[in-house]
């Protein structure tokens, strides 16, 4: 399909040139067509809201689930009863005060709106977008439009008809150029079918500035947490993952040092960096977008999507992002941030520490860890966390079994022996065992770590290997001589003297351990209840050089 392409940026154009062509995209839309349009917030994808053949192409083009209804654009309140059915006087008091603008109010609809406009739901979204180019293609047209972002389904919404083009192009009839979103984010939607109102998505007009108006205002839980499978969403972008790049997205509250310090701390080399301009600064080696001065949510707000996007023509393999607290226009570019990163959020406030504890069999790792729940925190046990992944998870099974065949029984049980037999002998076979098990276990124990709070030790033999050292405040290596260590197996395993050395010699050296953690806790003691001691007082003098760390920024 050729995409009619049409640039009203030039205010200084001829008036009958710039008539002519809303009077085209009004024509098309009339007949069944879609046009990309701008508004203030961002680009839509627009069609008829009453035709529902031209409907069903919008979720066609987008990609866009069914279940995901759309939201219907008009000129003013006059247009409300057409479409909508007991209206209460709040919406009016409402239209008055903020349309046009970015405010989607939820009302019972009139049976002239189809199922497919509203995801079968017996509402419909309404709001009066504030942009001359599509408030005249409305006019002109003489019906509601229909209009979702105009991106992918999923991917970071359009602030720019060249964002359009590259998303939609080919596939629609018409792009109308209106320049850049002002606001940058989607409306707030509002649902006022209940009583009280009910916030279904934050957007560019702060619930604030809304509750000034009317009062008080309940926040859908679907603002801060995602739906579960089978919830029916009462707006666009309450359930699915949205505004999603590439790459796997990870979001930072908290103070705005604290969470530049955070994502500096864990921000590899091939990271991507959303951050607050005061803190570029910090990530000279990974590519970097600037979201503006952490104290200007305007320009957060328009620069928020073109940042996400932009990470795609890049070679970045995961993106870190401040996010502005939850005041003003903070809760709406907070959300959007996070549905990006599908609800995965670190809390740079939080008291958390986290160490990584490692060493070889035979150290007294375990003493050192019950010492460290003496103090107070947690441990978790990573090969505790493996084999509970590899009972319950299909395609963690899968993924071994398509690399390593018929190491599973019948029944689906690993058979280890045969796997050791496998990976064992060759070291390059153990590496690519090693790398579907990291794969798996590295998310996982992320979402622990980031539910823990105050103090957590990660217990991994793995520690570096694996990647999980990147989630630590320090890394601790429990090494002990080796004659100790192979007297200890003797008597914990009750096995030979040989076996024991053959086990020692087949694990990492100590000086490998050194090289790598941050910190020592040597073992020479003969007794594990004396290093247990030894080991509280080293663990409580580490906490509190961290916390006085954290103080300080």
């Amino acid at each position: 399909m050729q995409t009619i392409y049409y640039d009203l940026r030039d205010t200084k154009g001829q008036q009958k040139e710039i008539e002519d062509k809303i009077s085209a995209a009004a024509k098309i839309l009339r007949e069944g067509g879609l046009v990309g349009i701008p508004t203030e917030t961002v680009y839509g994808l627009g069609a008829d809201g009453t035709n529902s053949a031209a409907v069903r192409r919008i979720f066609e083009v987008k990609g866009r689930p069914q279940d995901n209804p759309l939201i219907l654009h008009v000129t003013g309140a006059q247009w409300l009863p057409r479409y909508c059915a007991d209206i209460p006087p709040v919406a009016y008091t409402l239209a008055r005060k903020f349309w046009p603008g970015p405010l989607t109010m939820i009302l019972k609809r009139q049976p002239t709106v189809p199922n497919e406009t509203t995801a079968g739901l017996d509402t419909v979204g309404v709001r009066c977008p504030n942009h001359p180019v599509t408030l005249a293609i409305i006019r002109e047209a003489g019906l509601a439009i229909a209009a979702p972002s105009a991106n992918t389904s999923g991917r970071p919404s359009c602030t720019t008809a060249q964002d359009v083009m590259e998303d939609v192009g080919g596939r629609v009839d018409m792009i109308v150029d209106g320049g850049p979103c002002a606001v940058g984010v989607e409306s707030t939607v509002l649902d006022l079918t209940r009583e009280p109102p009910r916030l279904l998505r934050p957007g560019g007009l702060p619930v604030e500035d809304i509750e000034r108006l009317i009062g008080h205002i309940d926040v859908d839980r679907a603002v801060n947490v995602s739906l579960q499978a089978g919830e029916r969403p009462g707006a666009p972008g309450m359930k699915y993952r949205h505004y999603a790049p590439k790459a796997p997205v990870t979001v930072v509250t908290g103070a705005p040092m604290n969470s530049a310090r955070e994502i500096e701390r864990r921000a590899g080399p091939t990271a991507g960096i959303i951050c607050f301009d005061e803190y570029a600064h910090l990530f000279s080696q990974q590519e970097v977008r600037v979201l503006g001065p952490s104290s200007d949510k305007f320009v957060q707000a328009q620069r928020l999507f073109e940042a996400l996007r932009s990470f795609d023509s890049t070679g970045v393999e995961e993106i870190f992002a401040q996010c502005p607290d939850n005041r003003g226009l903070g809760l709406a570019i907070g959300n959007r941030l996070k549905k990006a990163a599908a609800f995965h959020v670190i809390n740079a406030d939080s008291q958390r520490i986290i160490l990584g504890v490692t060493g070889g069999t035979g150290a007294g790792k375990s003493s050192a860890l019950r010492a460290v729940q003496d103090l107070g925190g947690i441990v978790i046990d990573c090969d505790r966390v493996y084999h509970k992944i590899l009972s319950e998870s299909e395609e963690f099974k899968n993924a071994i079994n398509e690399k390593f065949p018929g190491v599973f029984t019948a029944e689906g049980q690993l058979n280890r022996k045969k796997l050791g037999q496998e990976v064992f002998a060759k070291r390059d076979r153990l590496e690519q065992l090693n790398a579907i098990v990291y794969r798996f276990l590295l998310p996982t124990l992320e979402r622990i770590v980031e539910a823990a709070d105050g103090l957590c030790a990660l217990d991994a033999i793995n520690l570096f290997e694996s990647g999980l050292d990147r989630l630590c405040d320090r890394t601790i290596a429990v090494t002990a001589p080796t004659e100790l260590r192979v007297k200890r197996i003797m008597a914990r395993d009750h096995i030979t003297e040989q076996y024991a050395r053959l086990r020692v010699n087949a694990q990492k050296q100590d000086e490998y351990y050194r090289s790598k953690c941050d910190c020592e806790l040597n073992n020479a003691s003969d007794s594990p209840e004396e290093f247990r001691r030894d080991s509280y007082l080293f663990f409580e003098r580490l906490v509190e050089t961290i916390q006085e760390e954290k103080r300080h920024g």
